[in-house]
This record gives C-alpha cells, sequence and structure tokens, in this order.
C-alpha cells in the first residue's frame, strides 16, 4: 500500500515538476521575448482592433565587420485621436495639437463637426517628448495613444533596394517595393501577441518549445555595406548633377558569391516621405528596366571567340575601319582603320569592326548559344518585377544583327543581367546568382543561410584569363592615357558608349548610353563594378563620364578593406 501511495505521489511530483517548467518557460517567452510589446501595449490607452500597434520584422545592413545596422525598423511614438462626444473646445485642442504637430486646419474641424464619434485620428508618429508634451495638456475629448510605424534609418540609402511598407487595395499594410515586398511573407507579424497575461502562460502548451509559426517569421539580414553603399550613392548622385543625366546607377558585386554589396540608381527618394515622390521613382531600374549598353559588351565576345577555340591572343585580322553588312554600315568608333592587329587591340581601342570580325568567325548559331546561355534567363536575383533581356535579334538570319550584337547594340539587358554576365570574367568563366539577403533570423530563435550557390558554366578559365589581361592592358595604357594605372593593383575595366534608341526606330546620333565596368584584383578579384548613366549632356564617351567615379570606388574599396598589392602576381601569358 505504501509502495503505491509513493509510486502515485512521485508521478504527481513529477507532473508538477513538468507543468512547473513550462510555466517558467512560457514566463520567459511572455517576459523577456515579448516583454517589450507588453509594455508598450501597457502604454496603449485605446484598444481597438483598428489601433492594434503595428508589427514587423526587421531589414540589416552588415558592415565589412560583421556588425549589423538597422536599414528598416519600427519607431514608437505616439498618434493623436479625439472624440467628438467630450470633445468641449475644437479651436482650444486644435492649437494645443498645432502647436506640437502641424495638422490640417480644415481637415481637423471637418472631424470635429462629426456627432458622436468617439475615434477619429487626427496625427500620427509623433516623438515621445511631443506625445508626452501633449498628453500632460489633459484636453477634454484629445487622446494621445502609443504606436509604431515603418521607419528607415538611412532615409535615401538603398532605397530602390529595401522599398517600402504602404497600404495595397485591400487597405492591408505590406511591403510595395524593395526587399519589403520580396520578402513581405517573412517580415509580416501574423500573430497575436496581445492576449490576456495568464492566458499567454497557458495556451498553446505544444508550442512552447516548437512554433510553427515563429519559424516562418522573422528578420531578414542583407548583403548591403552601408559604407559602400553611401560612397556608391554620392558618386551616382555626383554624374547624375554634372551631366544632367536621365538616371544614373550602379553595383558592387562579389563575383565568386553573387553577394551585393551596394546598388541603386539617380533620381532616388526618402523611404520616411516615400508620398512626395512620383510612382515612377520607385521602380527599381536595375532589375526592372533594359537597357543596350555598347562596348562593355566586347569582352564578352572576346571570351566566346577564345572558349571556342576559334582565336588566340596572338591571332590578327584587318581592320579596314568600316565595313559593310547586309547593306548597313558598321564603323569604329572614330572611322579610323589600324590594319592588322592582334585581338587585345579590339578590347584597348574598342573597335566595333574587330567585335564584328569575332561574331562573324562564331557564326549565327554559335553566337546565339554563348549569348542566350549569358542573358536568356533572369538572374533570379532576390527582388521583385524582374524582367528579361530582349534577345529578339538574336534570331534573325541577318548577321548584321549578330555583328552589332557583338558590340552592344540591338539587344538590351538589366544591368543585374550585365554585372552577372560580365561576372563570369571575373570568376574563372562562371555566372553566380546574384543576391541581397544572406539569412533570416525567426523569431524562434533559428537562422536559416540562405543557399545561392546556383552557378553556371559559360568560359573555360583560359579564356577568361585571356580576355582580363586585355581588360588590364587598357586600364594600364588607353584609360586616362594611362594615368589611371594603379602601380600595386592590376585593374580589368571596359567602356560603353552606345546610342540610344528613336522612339520611331533608328538610333539617336547625339543622344548616349554610357556604361562602364570593372573588376579587381584582375587575377583575384574582390569586386566587382558596374556603372551606366542615361542620356548625359556634354559628354560622348562613357571614359568621360563614368571613369573618375569607377576609379574612386575602387581606391575606395582597395583601402576600406585592405586589399593587398597583386602585381607580383599577375600571371604571364
Amino acid at each position: 500500500m505504501r509502495t503505491t501511495f509513493r509510486y502515485r505521489l512521485r508521478i504527481l511530483l513529477g507532473l508538477l515538476g513538468v507543468i512547473a517548467l513550462l510555466i517558467v518557460v512560457r514566463l520567459y517567452v511572455v517576459q523577456i521575448i515579448y516583454g517589450s510589446d507588453y509594455s508598450i501595449r501597457a502604454d496603449h490607452q485605446y484598444t481597438s482592433s483598428a489601433s492594434s500597434l503595428y508589427d514587423r520584422g526587421t531589414i540589416y545592413f552588415t558592415r565589412k565587420d560583421g556588425t549589423r545596422i538597422s536599414a528598416a525598423t519600427l519607431e514608437t511614438g505616439f498618434l493623436v485621436a479625439i472624440n467628438t462626444v467630450t470633445l468641449r473646445n475644437p479651436q482650444t485642442a486644435y492649437d494645443a495639437i498645432n502647436a506640437i504637430t502641424p495638422i490640417n486646419h480644415s481637415v481637423f474641424f471637418t472631424i470635429a463637426a462629426k456627432r458622436n464619434d468617439p475615434y477619429e485620428e487626427v496625427a500620427h508618429h509623433l516623438s515621445i517628448n511631443q506625445g508626452e508634451a501633449l498628453s500632460v495638456k489633459h484636453i477634454p475629448g484629445v487622446m494621445v495613444i502609443r504606436e509604431r510605424w515603418r521607419y528607415y534609418p538611412g532615409g535615401t540609402l538603398a532605397a530602390h533596394a529595401i522599398g517600402f511598407v504602404a497600404y495595397n487595395d485591400g487597405n492591408t499594410l505590406g511591403g510595395r517595393y524593395g526587399l519589403e515586398r520580396y520578402y513581405n511573407s517573412t517580415l509580416t507579424r501574423t500573430g497575436n501577441t496581445y492576449r490576456n497575461f495568464f492566458a499567454q502562460i497557458f495556451s498553446n502548451i505544444g508550442d512552447v518549445f516548437i512554433n510553427s509559426q515563429s519559424d516562418r517569421e522573422g528578420n531578414i539580414v542583407t548583403t548591403i555595406e552601408p559604407e559602400v553603399e553611401s560612397r556608391l550613392m554620392t558618386d551616382l548622385a555626383r554624374v547624375q548633377k554634372r551631366y544632367r543625366s536621365k538616371e544614373t546607377g550602379g553595383i558592387i558585386m562579389n563575383p565568386a558569391t553573387g553577394a551585393i554589396i551596394a546598388l541603386g540608381s539617380v533620381p532616388t527618394f526618402n523611404l520616411n516621405n516615400f508620398e512626395s515622390a512620383t510612382t515612377s521613382t520607385f521602380a527599381n531600374p536595375l532589375v526592372e528596366y533594359v537597357y543596350e549598353y555598347g562596348s562593355i559588351m566586347k569582352p564578352l565576345t572576346m571570351a566566346s571567340a577564345l572558349d571556342a577555340g576559334l582565336v588566340t591572343p596572338q591571332t590578327t585580322y584587318d581592320d579596314t575601319g568600316c565595313i559593310h553588312i547586309d547593306g548597313d554600315r558598321i564603323c569604329n568608333w572614330d572611322y579610323k582603320a589600324r590594319g592588322v592587329i592582334p585581338m587585345g587591340q579590339i578590347i584597348v581601342q574598342s573597335l566595333n569592326v574587330g567585335a564584328s570580325w569575332l561574331a562573324e568567325r562564331l557564326g549565327q548559331e554559335r553566337f546565339r548559344t554563348y549569348f542566350t546561355k549569358l542573358f536568356g534567363q533572369k538572374t533570379g536575383v532576390d527582388l521583385p518585377n524582374e524582367t528579361n533581356a530582349l534577345l529578339s535579334n538574336l534570331q534573325s538570319t541577318y548577321q548584321v544583327d549578330y555583328d552589332t550584337a557583338a558590340f552592344g547594340q540591338g539587344i538590351a539587358e538589366t544591368p543585374m543581367q550585365m554585372i552577372r554576365a560580365l561576372g563570369a570574367l571575373a570568376n574563372y568563366g562562371v555566372m553566380v546568382q546574384p543576391h541581397l539577403v544572406s539569412e533570416i533570423q525567426y523569431q524562434s530563435g533559428k537562422i536559416k543561410k540562405l543557399n545561392w550557390s546556383k552557378k553556371v558554366p559559360v568560359f573555360s578559365a583560359t579564356a577568361v584569363r585571356e580576355t582580363t589581361k586585355m581588360m588590364t592592358e587598357l586600364t594600364d595604357v588607353e584609360l586616362d592615357h594611362g594615368r589611371a594605372k594603379i602601380p600595386t593593383m592590376a585593374v580589368a575595366v571596359k567602356t560603353g558608349t552606345a546610342q540610344l534608341v528613336k522612339p520611331t526606330g533608328g538610333y539617336y546620333t547625339n543622344k548616349f548610353f554610357h556604361s562602364f565596368v570593372g573588376f579587381f584584383p584582375s587575377y583575384s578579384p574582390r569586386f566587382i563594378i558596374l556603372l551606366y548613366t542615361d542620356n548625359p549632356h556634354g559628354a560622348e564617351y562613357s571614359a568621360e563620364t563614368l571613369a573618375s567615379s569607377f576609379m574612386d570606388l575602387t581606391h575606395f574599396l582597395i583601402n576600406y578593406y585592405h586589399i593587398p598589392p597583386d602585381r607580383n602576381l599577375t600571371p604571364s601569358l
């Protein structure tokens, strides 16, 4: 009998111990994990479903040392609402509110004139000090209520990449552009944190240790480095202002991993005040718009011919300055003939006739195969609204369409597609998948490292190395007449100038699209940079508009990341 009693007592004590443990764990979740939310809720004087405190995951930038900085977070403050039933003196209430935060006079009095309306919001996003200053006045009919809203500490920084939160057609807050939209399901908080305290302790016992919802909602960590992003945007804005371009943009990427370190375009907008910007400004040109890039396409043409075994660096051709193909005339940028010259001069001197000669050596089918592999699919970057390249000319039977594509006219790609394709030259012939988010931090505490390992081999390592040597010679000899050369660092570059297409067909002779690409160190690249500016005024060639910005960014990155000298590592070919 006594043995049975002890056995039952042990079972009872065991059950009580398990229950106690569950309560302790749940108290930890409620008080520690959600403690700050409950604190805010305690101050939330007006309770209704319409005024529930806003919640959303954080988006982080990542510094070079791994430190994380908020790119999109939540700001806590106050809103002001009025109760027309108890509002005694509308003018006094208006004067008090307006003295702290400006509000529209006619809108306020229209609301105040409503009868028996217990709750109408009249002002939002008051700071803590503003809210407290108004609250102590104790104005009848005026309610000062805690609220939270989306806040972007960087303002305009990486605006097109981050995106913003706004109401959709269904009157629901959600990500509308950029990462806010692409990762909306992860950033959105759908759970109800604010249940009765004791109900929260004892509810969902099965989720104490494993919560399926908490494994779907979390914060996202980007690969964007804020200092590099700021420097890129400064350079883009400088080009945009000086040349009065329609648009100027750029991307900095790690060519080995596809991690985007910085990206942006100008004009841009302030994420905290996006209502004042035009809707057209919100679109991200880096993934949504396509352009004809001009001569930065030539290294890809060269690498294709080298990879196919059709030419070597020592192969020569007779450059006549101009040629006629299918009734059209193709000429070098200066219309001058170079005579019999080796392959490298096609890149160094940016010769259209040379690129056309390579396209003819490749033949239409082989050319189409290489360029379809480079541009035939979207990059898969984690940004919304990515569009396809325009490659219809590669289905043509006319050789002229392949000749012009060889030097970047007649086909159009997004900047993201271009840096991915050109990145193959900086990554031993392999294209990687560009991306902005490296990991997701779930509310449960789990961390999910995102897999961006998709790779597409395009060129042989030998073809890439030979093309890179030509691009490095361009920097050392031709760019700014050799003054751009860095004695301790090999840098591979290519300039591009394309004629803009007329709306009625054909090309302008006085309007251009400038592009510039480069990577360094040339033979073991840490970064690849793509810059462009659309319809600049006062300069015909990209070497004038973009070269100084590229070199400025290059020197900055070398110093900022302490990239060691590499000239003694340059291979001989």
